[in-house]
């Protein structure tokens, strides 16, 4: 019984990571069933894969309790009115996922997962992060020249993968400070930046804190900063990304990031929007598992599968809760360059290694 849940300890804490960073949760698991390989019947163990979810998804809830929640007393009419607005945009985006994964999921199932299809998916969409991020940081780079070159600062590079960010110059002329206090007092952008993000300098003179042309060029750059900006239409063509989910070995929230970003969201607002959107369907999803299991089998399981299921659920949550905090905190500094170079190289080990034994070599 030791053995079964510290197998479900280590299943848990792959789910807990891969289910939020964009790098693919079947690829990591396909690898991890080649060797970790639980002592119970096919039937629980289809369930406790998707069971488990559950606990990853409860980490959601309580991370953005506060946003999701329309009832909450410390919000304003006007802010709950926006939580449930929120909550259509997630509906709305829920919608194409729902109706391709009730008709389709069976036949994909039996007919894609496999390792090869894992594989191919992983490098692909690697590929896709990598491209996509290196044409994100050319034109920040071209915003933040012109920019630079009429205010005539400098850039200070951060690292190849950083975000574009420039380093202000030690004395600033009394126009750009005004410039400069007047942006930040803008009542357009109040509750998207802090209003105080001054300083004084050595000289006596304001400066925009290190950081400000960063996020002034992804502003610029992506129309929707905030998952409070998402409207139907750009909720609704997410979703259908989310649909590429279906393929083994996509990644539930690469796909959803990468159409995000591609629709004009921000990269924040494209994975807090990757997150919300988890919510129903892999609730719906563990539901229709549980379901099917308890019509086929009924309420019996053994004590083993009991404490299985219990310890993968709860380990889920809690590296959930570290992964979704690392990522935001990442991506407010990094673009997702170095999840499309991880993908590439697990796609390869996965090859690698499957090919290496379909021919015998293992």
């Amino acid at each position: 019984m030791i053995t079964e849940i510290l197998k479900a300890l280590v299943i848990g804490i792959v789910e807990g990571i891969t289910e939020w960073l964009p790098v693919s949760s079947t690829g990591h698991m396909i690898l991890v069933d080649e060797f970790i390989k639980l002592a119970v019947s096919p039937e629980f163990l289809e369930l406790f894969l998707v069971v488990i979810q559950i606990g990853a998804i409860c980490a959601v809830l309580i991370l953005y309790f506060h946003k999701l929640n329309p009832f909450s007393p410390r919000k304003t009419p006007a802010q709950k009115r926006s939580t449930w607005r929120l909550w259509g945009m997630v509906v709305i985006g829920c919608i194409p996922a729902a109706i391709i994964g009730f008709t389709l999921d069976d036949f994909f199932n039996e007919h894609f997962y496999n390792a090869w299809t894992v594989a191919i998916a992983l490098i692909v969409y690697g590929v896709v992060f990598i491209v996509l991020e290196h044409h994100n940081r050319k034109r920040e780079a071209a915003y933040l020249a012109g920019r630079n070159a009429r205010s005539g600062r400098a850039q200070r590079p951060r690292g190849r993968h950083a975000r574009p960010e420039v380093q202000p110059a030690a004395a600033q002329s009394s126009r750009l400070v005004r410039n400069t206090a007047s942006y930040y007092n803008d009542p357009s952008i109040s509750g998207r930046l802090p209003k105080t993000q001054l300083r004084e300098t050595a000289l006596g003179h304001e400066e925009p804190r290190p950081g400000f042309d960063g996020d002034d060029a992804e502003r610029a750059l992506f129309k929707v900063q905030t998952v409070d900006d998402i409207d139907w239409k750009t909720a609704l063509k997410i979703g259908c990304f989310q649909m590429l989910a279906i393929i083994p070995g996509t990644s539930r929230s690469g796909s959803t990031i990468i159409g995000g970003m591609l629709c004009g969201c921000s990269r924040t607002a494209a994975a807090e929007f990757t997150f919300f959107l988890a919510i129903p369907v892999m609730f719906g999803w563990g539901l229709l598992k549980t379901v099917k299991y308890i019509a086929e089998l009924g309420l019996a399981m053994t004590g083993v599968e009991v404490a299985v299921l219990a310890t993968g659920i709860i380990t889920a949550f809690v590296v959930s809760v570290v992964s979704i905090k690392f990522l935001m905190g990442y991506i407010k500094k990094n673009d997702f360059t170095a999840f499309g170079v991880y993908r590439i190289v697990v796609g390869v080990v996965v090859l690698a290694y499957f090919g290496a034994k379909a021919v015998g070599v293992l």
